[in-house]
């Protein structure tokens, strides 16, 4: 029997390695833990999590095919569990860092019914920042 605790990481293949760092870093509050250079791949950290960037012209992301663009994206949506939800601060610094805020919706997720709202990052793909109730 398989028991899933949680996401252990997700992998973005993105056009723009550098800009995308700086989104998940600056504006979401990740940190970068480790580069693999002979991949052109970064490890980012999201609470117990990884955010793993892969650029589309390095090793693993040529074979990918196509980047992620109008015709479509590498997934739909990822959520990330935010410590505290308070819809004001979470606007405020979004609009700070110039980023458009979704309408803050009740939503269920893994740990239940709470607030979020979703952003897009700089190359389209879409985070839902979740709170609990």
């Amino acid at each position: 029997m398989i028991r899933v605790l949680g996401i252990d990481h997700i992998v973005l293949r993105v056009r723009d390695p550098e800009r995308m760092a700086r989104f998940y870093t600056e504006v979401l509050g990740c940190r970068v833990e480790r580069r693999r250079d002979d991949l052109g791949m970064l490890h980012l950290r999201a609470g117990s999590a990884l955010i793993d960037l892969v650029d589309v012209a390095g090793e693993l992301g040529k074979r990918g095919g196509a980047a992620p663009g109008k015709e479509g994206r590498n997934l739909e949506h990822f959520a990330l569990r935010v410590a505290s939800f308070d819809a004001d601060a979470v606007a405020r610094h979004l609009a700070a860092h110039a980023v458009a805020a979704g309408e803050v919706k009740t939503r269920y997720g893994a740990e239940g019914e709470g607030p979020s709202l979703y952003v897009t990052d700089p190359e389209g793909n879409v985070v839902e920042l979740k709170g609990v109730s």
